[in-house]
C-alpha cells in the first residue's frame, strides 16, 4: 500500500534501529481517512473468507480493525490487556510486548468468541508475533477458526512474519519493512 508507506516515510520516527514510532497517524493520533483505506484494503484481500468477526488486541489495532469490520458488516472484538472486574467468564493468554518490554495477561469474554466464529485478526504492528500467538491460543480455546491475519506494518526482519507463515495462515501485510536504521525505514521490494 503505497499511501501507507508514504505516511511512514514522512511521519515515522526510527528509535534505536528497532522501533518505528507512528503516533502521528496510527498509535496515538489516528488518521481516519487512512484507516478507512486500510480497512478497505484488508476487506478486499480477505473477502474470499467467511469472516464473521474481526478481532484485535487493544489499543492500537482498534482503529484499523474497526474500519475493516465495517467493510465486512460484522462485529469487531478487541481483546483486553487487563482483566476488568466485570469480566467473570473469559478466555485468557499471556503476551509479551516487544515495544513495551512487558508481559500482558490478555482476555476476552466467552460471550464474544465461539466455535461458530470465523476470525480475521488485525493488528497495527507485527514484530515477533507474540500478540498473534496469544490471540491464536484464545481462539483455539474458544474453538474459533482464524481465517487470516492482517497487519498494518510488518517488521519483516523480525521473527513474527515467518512464524505466522509457517503456521499456514494467510497473512496480508500492508507495509513490509526490511530494516530500520539511522537512515530511516527501508521497505521490502514489491513481489
Amino acid at each position: 500500500m503505497n499511501k501507507l508507506e508514504q505516511y511512514i516515510k514522512e511521519n515515522g520516527k526510527v528509535i534505536n534501529g528497532e522501533i518505528l514510532k507512528v503516533d502521528t497517524f496510527l498509535n496515538h493520533q489516528v488518521d481516519p481517512a487512512l484507516m478507512k483505506e486500510i480497512g478497505e484494503n484488508f476487506y478486499n484481500y480477505f473477502k474470499k473468507y467467511p469472516i464473521n468477526k474481526v478481532v484485535t488486541i487493544e489499543t492500537s489495532g482498534i482503529a484499523p480493525a474497526l474500519m475493516c469490520a465495517a467493510c465486512f458488516g460484522v462485529p469487531m472484538v478487541f481483546i483486553k490487556k487487563a482483566v476488568p472486574s466485570t469480566m467473570s467468564d473469559a478466555y485468557h493468554a499471556e503476551v509479551f510486548s516487544f515495544t513495551k518490554n512487558k508481559t500482558y495477561h490478555i482476555s476476552v469474554s466467552k460471550e464474544f468468541l465461539s466455535e461458530n466464529d470465523h476470525i480475521l485478526f488485525i493488528d497495527d504492528f507485527l514484530a515477533n508475533g507474540e500478540a498473534f500467538l496469544g490471540v491464536e491460543n484464545i481462539c483455539k480455546e474458544a474453538k474459533a477458526t482464524i481465517e487470516g491475519v492482517g497487519i498494518v506494518i510488518d517488521k519483516a526482519f523480525q521473527k513474527g512474519h515467518q512464524k505466522i507463515i509457517d503456521k499456514g495462515y494467510d497473512l496480508c501485510s500492508l507495509a513490509q519493512i526490511a530494516a530500520l536504521d539511522e537512515n530511516g525505514v527501508h521497505f521490502l521490494k514489491e513481489q
